[in-house]
């Protein structure tokens, strides 16, 4: 007979309210990505933002940036 809880992976409890500022941020890094209005060289634009808040890139407008984190597989999120 074996033991079947050993082929278990361990469950990980986690406290959110207890992560830091920087943990976070690295919360679903590659996985969500975030879409922002901005004004650049004087223009409306939507700029997309890794979870970190690292710049990742602009669109002339937010269903072009929308889709652009899409193609490249990743959750949208809208910061207003």
């Amino acid at each position: 007979m074996s033991d079947t809880a050993s082929n278990t992976p361990a469950t990980v409890i986690l406290d959110i309210r207890k992560l830091t500022p920087a943990d976070l941020g690295r919360l679903g890094l590659q996985e969500m990505a975030y879409v922002k209005p901005v004004i650049l060289n004087g223009a409306h634009a939507f700029a997309i933002h890794a979870a970190d808040g690292t710049p990742m890139a602009v669109a002339p407008d937010q269903n072009l940036a929308v889709a652009a984190i899409v193609q490249h597989e990743m959750v949208p999120a809208l910061v207003h």
